[in-house]
């Protein structure tokens, strides 16, 4: 798996699905990148993506870990667009 590549996808595709929030950050919630069509034919792997680009501080959530159901409502926010 080509991480940076992976990493860039994720942020196209926040930047595809979410909105500006207050700060004018851009955000979205967990289960819609989940369920998007889109993001399941390309990341075979989203949550390890997402732990990846967390640890690379290019976006923030809370926990560590997010699960489809749980965690749908929580925000990923993108830090480096």
């Amino acid at each position: 798996m080509d991480v940076p590549h992976e990493i860039n996808l994720l942020v196209q595709e926040i930047q595809r699905l979410g909105s500006k929030n207050a700060d004018g950050q851009t955000s979205v919630k967990f289960g819609v990148l989940f369920n998007d069509d889109r993001c399941a034919n390309i990341f075979e792997a989203l949550v390890g993506t997402l732990k990846a680009a967390k640890k690379k501080k290019v976006v923030a959530f809370q926990g560590e870990l997010l699960l489809q159901g749980v965690h749908d409502n929580v925000d990923i926010v993108l830090l480096q667009e």
